[in-house]
């Protein structure tokens, strides 16, 4: 269970979030709906342990993410709203990257299956320079396919410059990660099809 009370977060002289609390059980997505600037990238920064809150406390399985450390950090995927992708490294070559720097081993035959359930069979040896938007996109988010993939997953916009195939694509791999006990938190500004009677709704402008 992830579970956040209090949370408060001061940008400058103001405060940016103030009283947020919040919990996510396995089996369900936290969606975070708010305008531009009303904190939902710094909240999701929060659950992560990049930014400290100025108030509250966010609680994994009962203990404060800070106390749990590493322990919390291994149940944990954060895909922000950039694909952190290099330009210059093939798709193949950036994933292989991205799990190493997980601590993930990922075999061939798994790996030829992520690529091929993600489109992205007929194009792993190119550079990530020459993809479309879209297609940047999909290979960040290629991470949730593996088999290994945390418990946790932490996406900021998930759903940005993907088309209406690879939309309903990332709402079914959702759907079987929250089936299986995984939990999500998510932002985005569209409607998109989640799992109908697993989402709570968090709105930070409200």
């Amino acid at each position: 269970m992830l579970e956040a009370r209090e949370l408060a977060c001061m940008k400058g002289p103001r405060w940016l979030l103030r009283d947020v609390a919040f919990c996510v059980d396995p089996g369900e997505v936290l969606w975070i709906e708010g305008r531009n600037g009303s904190g939902k990238t710094t909240l999701l920064r929060m659950l992560c342990g990049l930014t400290p809150p100025d108030e509250g406390v966010i609680r994994w399985d009962g203990q404060p993410i800070r106390d749990a450390g590493e322990t919390y950090r291994r149940e944990l995927l954060y895909l922000g709203h950039a694909n952190a992708l290099k330009d210059d490294l093939t798709i193949e070559e950036n994933l292989r990257f991205a799990m190493q720097l997980a601590g993930r081993a990922t075999l061939s035959d798994e790996f030829d299956a992520v690529l091929a359930q993600c489109g992205l069979a007929d194009r792993r040896e190119l550079p990530v320079r020459v993809l479309s938007q879209g297609q940047r996109r999909r290979v960040a988010l290629s991470r949730l396919w593996f088999a290994d993939a945390p418990k946790l997953w932490i996406l900021d916009e998930p759903f940005a410059a993907l088309d209406a195939e690879s939309v309903q694509r990332l709402s079914d791999r959702l759907g079987r990660h929250l089936e299986a006990g995984g939990l999500a938190v998510l932002t985005t500004h569209q409607e998109v099809p989640l799992p109908a009677g697993r989402v709570r709704r968090l709105r930070l402008d409200a």
